[in-house]
């Protein structure tokens, strides 16, 4: 443990004391520096965190190739498409359903860096590779697929057999009552955050995100891309059938990376808000700082 985190008047609660939650509790005061996540945690959080924006980049890319998005099993550019993001001489929109919008300069038409108009969904700076390669985009996004799927099923396995999943992300029936839920929201909204002991606990609404993404979209992401995969098309057809065809599967795969995307987004905003050192520290090196008690 580092010296320079510990002083004579701030206790230092230790991975034994993480063994029993109710402890940590009781003992931890505003100052206290302890050990808040293991080292499952952190190594997860930092790859997942790594193949995901490889993954979005490299997607991006790949949608590039066709930016139309359809409901069932096929797609072309005759068909309708619920959402497309398109060219118009030198103006680029975005068009969902019926509604349309101008993206020129950021979507459909945009300027690469020696100032030619480049008619294409997404801009250089947004993808993996930044020009036009669509043979290369496939093999980053199916290289870091591998390594999120695989990542995340060692997370869970890991999580279940050192009950991180049932310490932490349990969630219990009176939290979901509508009177601690809208409490719940109102202290966000107030950036009031947690103080003390209970700074260490997840509360209701990081408990539902952390668990939608990880049970829900991350599943959803993989999935809909296996079902994607013209070998798993042959291999397992029931997977297609599951979402409703390889077309709508790809429209479930986009909505999905957009919802991570906006997890992400709040994510790093409630992190620079709670303390971006103290909080950063605790994902890197374990340790994190109580805050001190309101008085």
């Amino acid at each position: 443990m580092p010296e320079a985190l510990t002083s004579d008047t701030a206790p230092v609660l230790t991975d034994a004391s993480l063994a029993d939650a109710p402890m940590i509790e009781e003992e931890a005061r505003g100052g206290a520096l302890v050990k808040r996540h293991r080292l499952s945690t952190r190594l997860w959080h930092w790859i997942n965190a790594a193949a995901l924006l490889v993954m979005l980049m490299s997607g991006l890319m790949i949608f590039n190739a066709h930016p139309r998005l359809y409901w069932g099993h096929f797609g072309a550019n005759p068909d309708p498409a619920w959402l497309e993001i398109g060219t118009r001489g030198s103006s680029g929109y975005l068009r969902i359903g019926q509604a349309e919008l101008p993206t020129t300069g950021v979507l459909g038409a945009w300027k690469a860096p020696d100032g030619s108009l480049q008619r294409r969904a997404f801009p250089h700076w947004a993808t993996i590779p930044s020009s036009y390669n669509l043979a290369d985009a496939r093999l980053w996004h199916l290289a870091f697929a591998w390594l999120l799927a695989v990542g995340l099923l060692i997370y869970m396995l890991v999580s279940l057999l050192n009950r991180h999943f049932q310490r932490d992300l349990r969630i219990r029936s009176a939290e979901l009552r509508p009177a601690h839920l809208w409490q719940d929201i109102r202290d966000h909204a107030r950036l009031r955050f947690p103080t003390g002991a209970a700074a260490l606990r997840y509360n209701i609404l990081q408990k539902l995100s952390y668990a939608g993404v990880i049970f829900g979209l991350l599943p959803l992401v993989i999935f809909t891309g296996l079902t994607m995969s013209p070998g798993m098309d042959a291999a397992w057809p029931w997977l297609t059938d599951l979402f409703g065809g390889r077309q709508s599967a790809r429209s479930l795969h986009f909505i999905a990376t957009v919802l991570l995307v906006l997890f992400f987004v709040v994510h790093v905003v409630m992190v620079l808000l709670a303390g971006p050192v103290n909080e950063v520290r605790s994902i890197v090196t374990g340790w994190f700082r109580v805050p001190e008690e309101r008085r």
